[in-house]
This record gives C-alpha cells, structure tokens and sequence, in this order.
C-alpha cells in the first residue's frame, strides 16, 4: 500500500512497485542524456512495460478511491492509454529510472520531481483535452508531462525557468520523437503571449493566486488546471472561461506542489 495525504486526512491505496526512499538533492541529479538507459545492458524493454501496466492499473484503481475528490467514478480512458504508452523512465534521471513507475514523485535534481502517475493522470483527465487543442505547459521539468499532453493534444508550448531542465527536456523529448512539444525557457508566471489564446493551460507548480497573464492567455470556452494557494493550503483548481469570457473555478481536492515563481523575475531568457 501507498499512503496519500489529501486535505490533511492520510488515505493507503495500492502500492506501484518496492517501497524506497528517493530525496532530490543536487543539479547534477537530474542525470545524462545520453541515448539509451542505463539499465538496457540488463534491464529490457519488456521490463519497463510491464511496470507501466502495473501503473495504470493502480491508477485505474485508486482513481476510484478518489472520486468524491474529482467528482468522477473513472478517468478518460485516452488519458490511461497515453500514460501506457510515454515511457516514464525515459524521463527521469538514470540514477533512479528503475524507479520511475513508483506512484510518487521522483527528484529530477535543482530540487524539483515529477508529479507521481497518479497525479498526473488526474490534471491531465481534468483538462478534458481534444486532439486539435493547442496546450499551454507552465513547468516543463524533464518533460514527461508534456509527453502525456503531446499524445492527446495537437500542439503543446512548454515553459521552464530552470535552462538545465529544459535543454535536457528537449532533447529527451526529441529522443522521443515528440516533434509536437516546443519548450521555451522562461518564467511561467507570464504565460507565452507569442502563441496566445490557448485552448487548455496545465501548471505544474503551485502561485499563491492565480496569474492574470495565464487567465488572459485562455481562449473563451478554454481550461486550465492549475494548483493555488500557499505551502501546506495548496488546492488543485479547474478554471474555465465561459463564452463571455467570465472566469468560473473550482477546488477539486487539497495538493502539494513546488511553488510557481513570480513576476518579479524576467519573464523569458534566450534559450
């Protein structure tokens, strides 16, 4: 069993995988990005796909646990095929690929992780993403989440603030063959106005309020899922803007995230 803290009740669910202690640490964490893994010498393909079955199956159950927070029995199944197909451990640092299927975030080094599947699974399926949409990212990591968007989505812009993550997001990226994701380094708070309006925004860390620039940057009928609030009072909100352009949003359950830097930095670097 795994242990999963929502509004400060602890709840056990099935465990993917051993239990271990991972900690993120320093920037060297975040691993090289030479072609191949670490553990192809002996480890192979068939063992890492079947960590992902393992993976979606938890998720399908846990995600009934989880329905009076998200409102739903069960999530898209679009959303369980993508998170079968992306090759989770292609998108973590080697030291800990054999990991990567554990539902729990995994340090990706500049103390930061992934979101665990679960999670993952959940803001995807709340974006209720269609083929044609055109996706805005705040928080690119090592890009596993924008691979996830990538294979639902139509076109997928990428914000990261950190320039050693997302250089080598782009480049697993490309190893993946995901011509789809562009991923620019910069401050996320600010949104991509170049490539404004969207038709569904994802924030993958937490402001203590919702950024104007990512409200203006979503098209009329648009969504974003985002987590707000601060440290310890963090909530996972869905925001839609109706037809006349007013803002509606909803708490869907309590969240931890790392937090969204602000607007007192420079919006975007050259990458």
């Amino acid at each position: 069993m795994t242990d999963i803290c929502l509004g400060g009740r602890t709840r056990q669910y099935p465990r993917i995988g051993p239990e271990v202690s991972l900690q993120p640490n320093s920037a060297s964490f975040a691993g090289s990005d030479e072609p191949g893994s670490l553990y192809e010498g002996f480890v192979n393909a068939k063992f890492f796909e079947e960590r992902r079955r393992e993976m979606v199956a938890a998720i399908r159950v846990i995600a009934e646990h989880m329905a009076p927070q998200t409102g739903k029995t069960g999530l898209d199944e679009r959303v369980l095929m993508a998170m079968a197909k992306v090759p989770r451990h292609e998108f973590v640092p080697i030291e800990v690929q054999q990991y990567a299927y554990l539902n729990r975030p995994i340090p990706i080094g500049f103390d930061k992780t992934i979101s665990q599947p679960m999670m993952v699974a959940v803001m995807t399926d709340l974006l209720e993403l269609k083929p044609d949409d055109v996706v805005l990212e705040i928080g690119t990591g090592l890009g596993y989440q924008a691979a996830v968007l990538a294979e639902l989505a139509g076109r997928v812009y990428s914000v990261e603030i950190i320039d050693e993550l997302a250089q080598r997001a782009i480049r697993r990226l490309k190893q993946q063959s995901y011509t789809n994701v562009e991923v620019r380094i910069g401050n996320g708070y600010a949104g991509w106005p170049e490539h404004a309006p969207f038709d569904k925004v994802m924030v993958t860390a937490a402001p203590d309020l919702i950024p104007p620039p990512l409200i203006n940057q979503l098209k009329a009928g648009a969504r974003m899922v985002i987590p707000v609030g601060l440290l310890g009072a963090q909530q996972l909100v869905v925001v839609e803007k109706d037809l006349n352009g007013r803002v509606i949003t909803k708490e869907i359950m309590p969240v931890l995230f790392s937090v969204l830097e602000g607007s007192e930095q420079p919006a975007f670097r050259a990458s």
